[in-house]
């Protein structure tokens, strides 16, 4: 009797069904892990800080400019986010009606003041005043022009004003527009100096111990494109920082550096506190489990698994510490796939060191 083709189909992948759980339940051959390893140097990485911030004026580098009398801004001649160089032209003000009054008034107070001091001085030469009249003249002339003076110091000193650049600088703000009235002393626009911006972070509250004024910063911008900067911590803040909760600190960068920097951009400093001293070891090297930070060495043709304390390091290197052997190669590509005791062999058919 003619099996039926399918009944045959049905039997052979049954068969090859066995063969495979069959296969699958053969223990594997073992075999060792290919490495790459370096020998062990002993050595001294500085001990960095990181933080982020942004390009703020200074606490001097920068000036609200203002008038102490109530006005109307005639003509603006710049705009936010303007350089601008020492006596440039910013804006035109003018009086209120009040204000340019009282002007006015002073200033005809002493026309008319020093108009009487000539008529009497005139007289006294005639015989026709006396001199205590003269006196009298004299004092008047002087109480006008003390009064213009002050007048002068109050609402700027005319009825039109045109306010210039003390410093050659960057127009940062400017909340004012062309036709606004303002009151007395109102500021009307800042002007950031040339080299008057920081670079402002905030790093936290424990870690303000570790940092001193006079600290060596790499300064690198969160725009694409942007070369390192190298700066100076210059400030460190006694109180949290309302806002983020954390102490400001800023940073001054290099002179030649300074002009470069874009008041608001977005910095990551990273900010030296000291060195770190033990084994350098590429960071990949130094792997973690529950059981902590560990390294593998090359004993022989077999793997040790060396418990370590990470220190500190960098984004390449690592600075820990722990019973390393100098004599012993150190791991440092494919320990993900160690165990303590497995064997392993080296990527350039290195001999590993003799077992101990």
């Amino acid at each position: 009797m003619t099996a039926h083709p399918w009944r045959v189909l049905q039997v052979a992948l049954a068969c090859m069904l066995v063969f495979a759980c069959a296969a699958a339940d053969e223990p594997e051959e073992s075999g060792s892990v290919l490495v790459t390893t370096a020998t062990p140097v002993h050595g001294s990485l500085p001990d960095t800080l990181l933080a982020y911030g942004s390009a703020a004026p200074g606490t001097s580098g920068a000036m609200t400019l203002s008038v102490p009398a109530e006005g109307r801004i005639m003509h603006l001649a710049v705009t936010a986010g303007e350089p601008v160089r020492a006596g440039q032209a910013l804006l035109q003000f003018e009086l209120a009606p009040a204000a340019s009054a009282r002007h006015s008034q002073a200033v005809s107070a002493l026309e008319l003041a020093r108009k009487e001091q000539a008529t009497t001085q005139r007289l006294l030469a005639r015989q026709l005043a006396t001199k205590d009249q003269t006196a009298q003249a004299a004092k008047a002339v002087s109480d006008a022009e003390s009064s213009l003076v002050a007048l002068d110091a109050e609402d700027g000193g005319a009825v039109v004003q045109i306010l210039k650049a003390p410093f050659s600088g960057v127009v940062s703000a400017m909340p004012v527009a062309q036709g606004d009235r303002v009151a007395a002393g109102a500021p009307l626009l800042t002007l950031t100096r040339e080299e008057g911006l920081v670079i402002t972070v905030g790093i936290e509250p424990a870690m303000r111990r570790k940092l001193q004024v006079g600290a060596a910063a790499q300064l690198q911008s969160l725009t694409p494109g942007e070369l390192p900067l190298r700066g100076s911590v210059i400030r460190i803040d006694r109180v949290l920082n309302a806002k983020t909760r954390l102490v400001d600190v800023d940073i001054k960068p290099a002179f030649a550096a300074a002009a470069d920097l874009l008041e608001g951009a977005a910095y990551r400093a990273t900010i030296e506190t000291g060195s770190l001293d033990g084994w350098i070891v590429p960071r990949d090297a130094v792997l973690g489990d529950e059981k902590g930070a560990y390294v593998f060495q090359v004993a022989g043709d077999k793997a040790v698994r060396i418990p370590v304390k990470r220190l500190g390091g960098n984004a390449d290197q690592s600075v820990i510490d722990g019973a390393i052997d100098v004599t012993r190669p150190l791991v440092t590509a494919g320990n993900y796939q160690l165990t303590d005791g497995a064997a392993v062999r080296t990527s350039d058919g290195s001999p590993t060191s003799p077992e101990k």
